[in-house]
């Protein structure tokens, strides 16, 4: 009954008279019809109110999905603003005007796109990078003075970076070149006289070459690259290879004095000899078997270094010619000295002589470099006699 009553008071708010106008809420209110339509009245109450929750309710989802609609188009729009940036910014053009732009040995791509980006050649570092990337030539950027434009496309730049014969001022010092060689292409990358190498040359060295080099620069050039064209002088590109021979052989723990200078001539007719890393190591015990029994050492590598001919084209009066210092055919012990730059392999091998009792070696094979070792005389003749065969069927009498 009390809670009738309540509802009753609770209900009487939205009474309405006759006419169906409402009631004033200050008005006494009109007794209801009957019990039946209190209930009635009850029951549409609670449905209006259970309806407007579940509107309330829907609108919260919609707004709540269109929310997450909205989040996930713009995380997409994100997305794509992302990955148009990671485009890196590149020029389009063949470029314009010419620039010669220096890569130096040992640089970076890195390093190099920066250098790029600041001579203006490229728009940006990362389409250096990322041309190179795409390319697979990270290993593959020459050393070297190209020539390139303003405003280049990167992927253009790539492809003369990787291109050696287009690097220019660079010296590539190789294992095996000679003295004259180096010197030769040294004065024309760097366009300095070669007489002004001739100088330093003919002066011993002085104030560049080590006391070991007894005044000479054979056997003393680090082989590598070199970018001769930012020397300034004859004397400084000298002095360079030098100190970098010097502080290789340093960290070979090469004995320093007269054995140093051995070592390099011992290293370089080993690398002159044969053509093929494996044998090195034999043909310098072979050097040293026959010094130690007082032989000649009989390679006609030094006698073509002294009379300045291919090893070849040696005539036999220039094997003869006793006047040729570096003729170990008629002379003992080594050459006066190194004849040639050799590299870190041969040196090895002049440091650690294989062991092994040979006293001879013939290359009997000129195309696959095979060569053959003994301590027999008559064997020696044999394996000459091969070489003599290859030689007839090879067309090179």
């Amino acid at each position: 009954m009390e809670q009738d009553l309540d509802d009753f008071f609770t209900d009487a708010s939205h009474l309405e008279d006759e006419q169906g106008r409402p009631i004033a809420s200050s008005a006494p209110p009109l007794p209801p019809k009957s019990r039946r339509d209190m209930r009635r009245k009850r029951v549409s109450v609670h449905r209006k109110r259970l309806i407007a929750g579940l509107i309330i309710l829907l609108v919260v989802a919609l707004i709540g999905g269109g929310g997450w609609f909205v989040a996930n188009k713009l995380s997409g729009m994100a997305s794509i603003v992302t990955a148009t940036k990671s485009v890196a910014e590149d020029y389009t053009g063949s470029g314009e005007g010419e620039v010669d732009f220096t890569v130096e040995t040992g640089q970076s791509a890195d390093k190099i796109a920066d250098n790029l980006v600041k001579a203006d050649i490229v728009k940006s570092a990362a389409a250096f990078t990322q041309a190179v990337a795409a390319s697979g030539v990270q290993d593959q950027l020459f050393p070297g003075v190209f020539e390139l434009k303003l405003h280049m496309k990167a992927a253009d730049v790539v492809k003369i970076l990787t291109d050696s014969s287009k690097a220019g001022g660079f010296l590539e010092v190789r294992s095996g070149d000679k003295l004259e060689d180096v010197i030769t292409k040294a004065a024309t990358l760097s366009g300095i006289k070669k007489s002004a190498f001739d100088d330093i040359v003919n002066a011993k060295g002085t104030g560049i070459l080590p006391s070991e080099a007894n005044g000479s620069f054979e056997g003393w050039l680090e082989p590598g690259s070199y970018n001769v064209k930012k020397q300034g002088s004859a004397s400084d590109i000298l002095k360079d290879l030098v100190n970098k021979r010097i502080a290789k052989l340093d960290s070979m723990n090469v004995p320093t004095g007269a054995e140093r200078e051995r070592i390099l001539n011992v290293a370089s007719i080993a690398e002159a000899e044969v053509n093929q890393q494996q044998y090195y190591s034999k043909v310098t015990r072979v050097i040293d078997n026959r010094i130690a029994k007082g032989m000649t050492l009989g390679m006609d590598t030094t006698v073509a270094y002294g009379a300045k001919v291919s090893a070849s084209d040696l005539t036999n009066a220039q094997l003869s010619d006793t006047s040729n210092p570096y003729n170990t055919r008629v002379h003992t012990g080594l050459p006066p000295t190194p004849i040639s730059n050799p590299g870190d392999n041969a040196i090895k091998a002049a440091l650690n002589p294989e062991d092994g009792d040979w006293l001879y070696f013939v290359t009997v094979n000129l195309e696959t470099g095979e060569t053959k070792f003994t301590a027999d005389a008559s064997e020696f003749d044999t394996f000459v006699k091969e070489y003599k065969q290859w030689e007839s069927s090879h067309g090179q009498e």
